[in-house]
Parts: C-alpha cells; structure tokens; sequence
C-alpha cells in the first residue's frame, strides 16, 4: 500500500523577513498606489494638462477650465456608472443611452403636456425606464439572447418608439424652466448639481462593490460565472438585477441630461454610448485593475473631459474629440484584456510550480 500527500495550491512557506519600520511601510504604501499599472490615468491627465496649458496658455490653465471638465461631464460620469454594475456581472447594457433618451423625453411630456409636478414626472420616467430593464433583464437572461444583441435591439426598438411619439420634435415649453430645470442646472459648491450626482452616485456604488457582500458575488459572477453559479451565488438573479438598476440609473442621467438642456430630446441620449462606454473601460484599468470601478470610472470620466475639453479650447475640428474618445477606448480595452490573460498566466505557472513541488 503506498501512501500519497498533495500540497494545497494556496499554501506558501513564508520567508523572515526584517519588519519594515513605520515610515518605509508608509512610504511603498504611497508608492504603491500611484504606481502607474494602477492609476495610468493620473498621468494620462498630467500629459493633458502640461500639453494644453503649453498650447493654450491664455484659457486653459484657468480655475474655470476645472469646473468646466467637472460640469461638462457630469452626465457622462453618471452614464457610465449606471453601466458599472452589469459589466462587473459580465452583462454588456448598450440601450443605456436609448434609455437616457426615453426618460428625458418622458419627464418633459409630463411636465409640459399633462402639467404635472417635477417630482411625479420624475417617477413616472424613472418607472418607465425600470420597465426597459425588466424587458432587458428578459431577453438576455431568462431568454439567453447574447446581451450586446439583446440590448442593442432593445435601444433600437426604444428609439423607434420615440421617434413615433414625437416624430423627432424636441418636448420644450416654459414649465420646464424653474423647479425642473433646476435639476441640472443649479448650482452647489462651486458646481452644478449634476456634479454632485455623480460624486454621490460613486460613493455609493464604491461601498456596495468594495463593501458588501452583494459587491463580491457581483465580482464573483462576472470573474467566472460558472464556477460563481456551483459555488450557491445565484448568478442569474444577480445579472437580471444589474440591468434593472443600470436602466434605472441610466434613466435619471436621462433625466438630469433634460434639465441641463431644458427639453426633451428624443436623440440627447445617443451621444453618450461611446463616451460612456470609454470612462468604464478605462477606470476597469484604474485603481483596481481588472475591475469595474466607481472611482477608476470617475478618474476615466475626469481623463477623458480634460482632454476633450483641451481639444475645445484648441479649436480643433469636430471629429478631434470623437477619435480622442475612440483611442482612449481601444486603449483601454486593450490594457484591460493584457492584464486578464498576464494574471490567468501567472496563475497557471503557479499552479504549475506547486504541481512539480508536490510530485
């Protein structure tokens, strides 16, 4: 009879090692956080700033050219929060932007048209877009419709409803102004309220991600979403609820975006996929690599309006911003899948090397 042990893979033999004193722990502590696999972005920004205070002195490294960054993209901040979530679960959400259309358009119907009050127009459009996440939430979980499809069908057939309700004219009228307007217009801090919004909005997904057990099975599900399934995580139901409330959140961007504007466009929302899109993947490399995150997707949010906003400035052409957004896209999307196959290699090796230390 002969006797076999194995070596768990998770355990190490730790080494001695002299206990740093207080200050170099501090110090690679510091070190460690601005390192650039994690926060990239910050000098991404440095690079932005430097290049247009050096090519427009007179107006960019102004205290106004901040709040202008910060108001400018408020409402980008607050789209691509809504979509943290359902990335995080590997749930792709592309009818947020449709979303944010329908809900703007609703809020200004019922204020002008049935003169109800700021606040139930606000429910009844954001009722409106939880029903658009139910019926995402539908056809890609309970159907299994791939959800790049399932949702960008949805957006589709979202826009054609709009566009039959109001044939493309824009809902405005002077009940808009004042109590609603007020909404994304006023101003706070230093800033307007949609700014603030969007800070809160991240704090509160940041200590539901990082913070809560609902956070790690969100991370868990969207890790490996099989082996978070055999393990009890009821992924499904954690997948239907991310598009729920993206499409929620989505809704009161939308919301916010009427405001702003003073009307209901039935197209304000389709300019913020790519954007949107763009800040997500680009904080999914920040702070957290490999990880959606709220702060990593402000910092992308705050990286990518400075440069927008240098390249405004500048007076360069019309499509300069959208190939700025483009690059920062595929870079992003680039760095993040490099960093997923460098740490699923890592792990192999690993686990190759206490495979031949146990034989």
């Amino acid at each position: 009879m002969t006797l076999t042990t194995s070596t768990p893979e998770s355990v190490e033999i730790p080494t001695p090692e002299r206990p740093p004193t207080s200050g170099s722990s501090v110090g690679t502590r510091v070190l460690g956080m601005l390192s650039p696999n994690k926060v990239s972005a910050l000098y991404v920004l440095a690079v932005i700033v430097i290049f247009f205070s050096i090519r427009v002195p007179e107006t960019f490294p102004k205290s106004a050219t901040v709040s202008q960054v910060l108001n400018g993209n408020a409402v980008i901040g607050l789209a691509a929060l809504s979509i943290v979530i359902p990335l995080s679960a590997r749930v792709f959400d592309l009818s947020f932007a449709y979303t944010m259309s329908l809900s703007g358009v609703t809020a200004a119907y019922f204020v002008v048209e049935r003169e109800w009050s700021t606040s139930t127009a606000i429910a009844a459009a954001l009722a409106v877009s939880l029903v658009v996440g139910v019926i995402n939430a539908f056809v890609v979980v309970i159907l299994r419709v791939d959800s790049l499809i399932g949702t960008l069908a949805t957006g589709s057939l979202i826009q054609a409803f709009i566009t039959f309700v109001t044939n493309e004219v824009p809902i405005t009228g002077s009940a808009l102004y004042g109590s609603f307007s007020d909404i994304g217009q006023k101003q706070a801090l230093g800033v307007t309220l949609p700014v603030i919004y969007m800070f809160v909005l991240a704090a509160a997904l940041w200590f539901l991600m990082e913070h809560t057990a609902m956070g790690r099975r969100i991370y868990a599900t969207g890790f490996n979403t099989e082996a978070a399934r055999l393990s009890g995580i009821p992924t499904k139901r954690i997948q239907f609820c991310s598009l729920l409330v993206s499409a929620v959140l989505a809704g009161w961007a939308g919301i916010t975006l009427a405001a702003v504007l003073g009307s209901g466009s039935p197209t304000a929302g389709t300019p913020y996929l790519l954007p949107a899109f763009a800040a997500a993947f680009l904080g999914a490399t920040q702070l957290r690599p490999g990880r959606f995150n709220a702060w990593g997707t402000m910092l992308g949010v705050i990286t990518l309006g400075a440069g927008t906003t240098g390249l405004a400035l500048a007076a360069s052409p019309p499509w300069a911003a959208n190939m700025f957004t483009g690059i920062v896209l595929i870079a992003a999307l680039a760095v993040t899948t490099v960093e997923r196959s460098g740490g699923r290699s890592f792990r192999l090796r690993r686990k190759g090397k206490h495979t031949e230390a146990a034989a």
